[in-house]
């Protein structure tokens, strides 16, 4: 999906380049955040370039913990540690419960975007893992 189109659907916006996290990224994903309830639930729309993909990573926590992502634009993969990449589209939801090792991003030839939403836990905090090889990705 070209960028022009993917813009008529990434409804909550693209936001700003996700500076704070790139060194955990491959490529360029921006960051939008849509706000937090009361008990610490957050929401944030992340877009991915074309080919932008996150490290392997884990969202670690005692009891409770995890992530959601509701895909909203665009085209991209969800693939947890040894299991075969899941290929994601608009609609598509996804429940990653805390302590999985996975990662997430775009096709190499589609803008993609989700909701990412921050599920609250004990002890909860992000563990960011060695990059997505080119070799793994393109082998998609």
């Amino acid at each position: 999906m070209n960028k022009a189109d993917f813009e008529k659907f990434n409804v909550f916006g693209e936001g700003q380049p996700n500076e704070a996290y790139a060194q955990y990224f491959i490529g360029q994903s921006f960051l939008n955040p849509l706000g937090k309830t009361s008990d610490g639930i957050g929401f944030a729309n992340v877009t991915f370039e074309p080919g932008c993909r996150n490290n392997w990573h884990i969202h670690k926590a005692d009891k409770g913990g995890g992530q959601v992502l509701l895909c909203i634009a665009g085209e991209g993969w969800y693939q947890e540690e040894g299991k075969p990449a899941q290929s994601l589209k608009p609609g598509d939801v996804v429940v990653i419960p805390a302590n999985v090792k996975h990662w997430h991003g775009a096709k190499q030839d589609s803008w993609f975007a989700h909701v990412a939403v921050e599920v609250p836990g004990e002890n909860a905090e992000n563990i960011w893992l060695e990059a997505v090889s080119d070799e793994e990705y393109q082998s998609l």
